[in-house]
């Protein structure tokens, strides 16, 4: 419901795609849609390739090796991201789980957690076609503080909550 006014045949991009789950599964769900996942790791990218074949979206699928928008040119009418919003004294209190599952590049967001959104946001206003949206995971308790960051033309159209009633994403759109 959130994509429905996106045009037939969607251009999607990935932040921090690791496993390439997030960008898989919008492919899988828009079956004309073209997406590329972006993440500086290198072995997760070979990941996100290999799941991408094995869920039948690789021909639709493309990944990139960049410092989230630094290698990117031309516009998506969707970007989407889970990026590291942990705050970092927070991090040793993780469950352990939690630790050994997801690197640390995947879970530090900085000391105040914010640190992937200072990048994203402005990316996204640079790269989001007219008419875009963009779909950023959040902490529980960043939902002012990111709303905070958008900058003219992009802004906040949401914050979305989760299950538990927590905001988990905002939704940001760049208006036509």
């Amino acid at each position: 419901k959130l994509i429905h006014h996106l045009p037939f045949s969607p251009r999607i991009l990935d932040f921090g795609t690791g496993s390439g789950c997030l960008l898989i599964s919008t492919l899988r769900e828009i079956s004309n849609s073209h997406g590329f996942g972006v993440d500086k790791n290198i072995a997760a990218l070979r990941v996100a390739a290999a799941n991408a074949r094995n869920l039948n979206v690789a021909a639709r699928a493309q990944w990139i090796a960049s410092d989230w928008d630094k290698a990117l040119t031309g516009s998506f009418d969707l970007i989407i991201s889970n990026p590291p919003y942990i705050r970092r004294e927070v991090l040793p209190t993780l469950e352990k789980t939690v630790l050994e599952y997801d690197p640390p590049l995947a879970l530090d967001g900085g000391e105040d957690g914010l640190d992937a959104y200072r990048q994203l946001i402005p990316a996204a206003t640079r790269l989001l076609q007219y008419g875009g949206i963009a779909l950023f995971e959040i902490g529980f308790d960043q939902g002012e503080d990111v709303q905070k960051l958008v900058q003219s033309p992009l802004r906040c159209r949401d914050v979305i909550k989760d299950i538990a009633g927590r905001n988990r994403l905002v939704f940001l759109e760049k208006p036509a």
